[in-house]
């Protein structure tokens, strides 16, 4: 079993509410617990549980597609990226060819932070 930090939890907590075909921000979750979005970014980068706790549905608050398993587009390889991009067209959120979301009406943001307690 994997060791996780309490913030840690309450994130993915919260990731788990995003529902299929929809994306949240750093900035949403972040703004939820009162944190900050880096701090919500590096629990996704360490996230043990994905694709299942779905971090693959975090995304930058300008609706770019963001890292994923803490890896960018760029850096190291760009395979992880591509598995988020493909994770998220199965759930019908699609990206331009810049990383750009397409449809910015699948952003999703009602968090009920009582369940992180």
């Amino acid at each position: 079993m994997a060791s996780v930090t309490q913030f840690q939890t309450k994130v993915y907590t919260l990731l788990q509410q995003i529902p299929e075909g929809r994306v949240s921000t750093y900035k949403a979750i972040a703004s939820a617990l009162q944190s900050s979005p880096r701090a919500v970014g590096n629990a996704c980068a360490n996230n043990p549980f994905a694709p299942e706790v779905p971090c693959h549905r975090c995304i930058a608050s300008d609706g770019y597609i963001g890292g994923y398993k803490g890896d960018w587009r760029d850096r190291p390889s760009g395979v992880n990226m591509d598995k988020k991009t493909v994770l998220l067209k199965e759930e019908g959120v699609e990206f331009d060819a810049s990383g750009k979301l397409i449809d910015q009406g699948l952003f999703w943001d009602e968090f009920d932070v009582r369940k992180c307690k």
